[in-house]
């Protein structure tokens, strides 16, 4: 396992060792003791523990985000794709961090096998590049309605430059309405 700082340090890369041969391939997804060991490399603290697995699927130009949680259950996610592909995006939302409003973002496929870890503070969301596109998430809280929140993707302050190719994203209604980081509760 591989762990590549992105931008913002705190958001992390995850490339997996991939055993390949003439049968196929196999990797280790996730294994705790060696993602805590590669974090601590980068003087990075180790998550609270995964509470929660999502497996979500969307078609091409689907655009899910961007979603996080407020305390006391906000979620730091370990995100990949196992069929298809997304752009994947986290945005700094820490009120006092010295990249808040800041956004990374990382091209997870099946194929590259890349994860992204996002921690506790940022929010997050990913278009969907390819049709069947099948994305899952690991969560270090579980889902809460009541601290569900979201941030209008498309905010000019963020500026997130998403791949849509002259596409209009196909979005929720609570996406398409969500408000503007400077609107939104603060984490």
């Amino acid at each position: 396992m591989k762990l590549i700082q992105t931008a913002i340090p705190d958001v992390v890369i995850v490339e997996p060792a991939v055993f390949k041969d003439d049968r196929g391939w196999f990797m280790e997804s996730f294994n705790e003791a060696r993602f805590h060991a590669e974090l601590a490399k980068l003087g990075l603290p180790a998550p609270r523990p995964f509470v929660q697995d999502n497996h979500s699927c969307s078609s091409k130009g689907v655009l899910r985000g961007l979603h996080y949680q407020l305390p006391p259950h906000p979620q730091g996610k370990l995100v990949r794709v196992v069929q298809g592909a997304v752009f994947d995006v986290a945005v700094d939302i820490r009120k006092g961090s010295p990249t808040f409003g800041k956004w990374v973002g990382a091209e997870l496929t099946a194929d590259n096998h890349r994860q992204l870890w996002i921690p506790e503070g940022f929010a997050h969301g990913f278009v969907a590049l390819t049709d069947n596109a099948h994305f899952l998430y690991k969560t270090t809280d579980v889902y809460a309605k009541d601290c569900e929140r979201a941030i209008l993707w498309s905010d000019p302050a963020i500026g997130i430059e998403w791949p849509l190719a002259g596409l209009q994203p196909n979005l929720a209604p609570k996406d398409a309405q969500a408000p503007l980081l400077a609107q939104a509760d603060a984490f």
